[in-house]
């Protein structure tokens, strides 16, 4: 902690204009890095593989920046037409520049009223300022040996001080943080738990081309998909007064409700925040909370996550129906939750007469409906990337970053082709339950050598998803039009049935000889004798149950041969 003048940045530091200087890391599409200027992002939009930032939930939060300027220099797109002719034209991003230019003093990191993404002036009642690790979610508050930068960075440059200041508006962690001079919510010195960002409650989900051009079309929603038609009220921060340390005025009640569409949203301003600098960068920070904003029912202006239904909620708030955002799950990779991204939004409890367990992401609702016009043609292969961070200790730290993709033909995510887009999910349920059972092997065989402990179960599982992971991708990957859904069920359930039998053939190998020798059980129906051959059999019945195409005869195929339908590339 350092004293601070009032007076903000000293004299002499030059202003750091985002438009023109560059600050945004990139991969180009021959695998070179780069940092680029929001201007040259747009301009080389195309020959930019993805973004390349500090951290993936930073690129989460720059893609949405980016989409943000995007949304508001087209002022759309209004509707399918209108996004129809951007994808086809060869300069989509054509009024960006100017756009840029017209809001130039408000990308001004430096800016002495209104510096991009801070509020001017932000000061604790004794002038203290705080280490940047506040911000740089790389440096884990209170864990400085768990860092490549101990003990801590002094200082940054401003071009990543101006990535830094994007991410914590979307990911800072809850917790008591500083109380500010002129918040009413502040008490005693200190402000209160209000909550992670507004990003960090998402389980992020974006759609990804082969260039940045695609990714930021593919991701540009139409108003008309949105249910917002009438976007006239729809501004980002940089079109907004700025921030003051208090709660945002039109949060308060009789005025429209926020947010007021994606541009608002994807630059929500959750901080109040002020960067300390000198003439070779920033060196401190003030950081407090800003304007709240509640998960619940969210669905409608959040097209970057998918939603599930909380009855906990629901009776909490006594409301009929509460959709939350889907969390991340670092234990599960992408292609495990593909029933989130491929089945219809009114499939779930539909049979039931209930409403949705869960509601698809509204991008992912929007490359349907591209598939389903025939804007998009239904071999397009798209990357579907999720991404989020994993809190702890009440939200106070981020205590793991996930992220994943996986790739498929839009036209799985289609009603046209739901059969085959079914399939792929059924796929991903016959790996569930194979693997459960491999588990259930390892679990068997540690009993009959006279242990009660799990540990080998959950190491099996996981060496069963390990093996499937990439012949899954493979899999799904090559799904194209005009396939039998059928036949792809059965090529992958043996595939399936191959890798596990190999596993669980290694897990009763290496049994040892207490588990060969076994020992009784006491069952409801009885003792049983368990030991390890009678462990493989229990494991083989239930393997053929799970994967019943598995054992289908195949004509040309030896018995017991088994076929080798999805190869791993060398």
């Amino acid at each position: 902690m350092r004293s601070d003048p009032l007076s903000g940045a000293p004299d002499g530091v030059p202003s750091f204009d985002l438009t023109g200087q560059p600050w945004l890391p990139v991969q180009l599409l021959d695998g070179s890095q780069a940092t680029l200027s929001l201007r040259g992002v747009f301009a080389r939009a195309e020959e930019i593989r993805q973004l390349a930032g500090d951290i993936p939930t930073q690129d989460f939060a720059l893609l949405r920046l980016l989409l943000a300027i995007a949304h508001d220099a087209l002022d759309g797109p209004a509707d399918l037409d209108a996004w129809a002719e951007l994808w086809e034209s060869e300069a989509p991003f054509a009024r960006v520049p100017a756009y840029l230019d017209e809001h130039r003093e408000r990308f001004d990191l430096l800016h002495p009223q209104a510096p991009f993404f801070q509020t001017a002036g932000l000061r604790t009642a004794n002038d203290e300022v705080f280490a940047l690790n506040r911000i740089i979610a790389d440096v884990p508050n209170g864990d400085p040996f768990f860092t490549a930068r101990f003990p801590g960075p002094q200082r940054i440059t401003f071009a990543e001080a101006a990535r830094w200041t994007v991410h914590v508006h979307a990911y800072d962690t809850s917790g008591i943080k500083t109380g500010v001079v002129d918040d009413p919510r502040a008490k005693n010195g200190k402000a209160y738990p209000q909550g992670v960002a507004w990003a960090g409650n998402l389980g992020g989900v974006v759609a990804e081309g082969g260039t940045l051009r695609q990714t930021l079309l593919l991701n540009l929603v139409a108003a008309d998909s949105r249910g917002a038609e009438d976007a006239r009220d729809d501004s980002p921060a940089w079109r907004r007064p700025p921030t003051s340390p208090g709660a945002a005025p039109d949060l308060e009640a009789g005025l429209k409700p926020r947010p007021s569409g994606v541009r608002d949203l994807y630059t929500w301003q959750s901080r109040r925040l002020r960067l300390v600098a000198d003439g070779q960068g920033v060196c401190a920070v003030v950081l407090t909370y800003g304007d709240p904003l509640a998960q619940q029912n969210m669905y409608a202006a959040e097209p970057m996550t998918g939603w599930r239904r909380s009855q906990a909620q629901e009776k909490k708030l006594s409301r009929p129906l509460v959709y939350m955002p889907r969390e991340v799950d670092p234990a599960r990779a992408a292609w495990r939750g593909l029933a989130a991204l491929i089945a219809p939004r009114e499939e779930a409890g539909a049979q039931r007469g209930e409403p949705a367990s869960f509601l698809r992401p509204g991008v992912v609702e929007w490359l349907a409906r591209l598939c389903n016009e025939r804007v998009l043609p239904k071999g397009t292969l798209i990357r579907v990337r999720t991404c989020g961070a994993v809190y702890g200790t009440q939200q106070s730290v981020i205590d793991e970053i996930a992220e994943d993709a996986v790739a498929m033909a839009v036209l799985l995510l289609s009603e046209a082709d739901r059969p085959l887009g079914q399939a792929a999910v059924d796929a991903v349920a016959d790996a569930e339950a194979a693997v459960r059972t491999l588990g259930d092997l390892a679990a068997d065989l540690a009993r009959a050598a006279g242990s009660e402990s799990d540990a080998g179960k959950d190491t099996a599982r996981d060496a069963g998803f390990g093996v499937l992971d990439g012949l899954f991708r493979i899999w799904l990957g090559a799904i194209h039009e005009g396939e039998e859904p059928e036949e792809l069920r059965t090529t992958w359930q043996r595939t399936v049935r191959r890798e596990i039998s190999r596993l669980g053939n290694g897990l009763v190998e290496e049994a040892g000889e207490a588990a060969w020798r076994g020992r009784v059980l006491a069952q409801p129906k009885g003792p049983v004798w368990l030991n390890a051959a009678s462990a493989d059999l229990w494991f083989r019945s239930r393997l053929k149950k799970n994967l019943p195409r598995a054992y289908d005869p195949d004509p040309g195929v030896e018995p017991g041969a088994g076929p080798d339908p999805v190869e791993v590339p060398a």
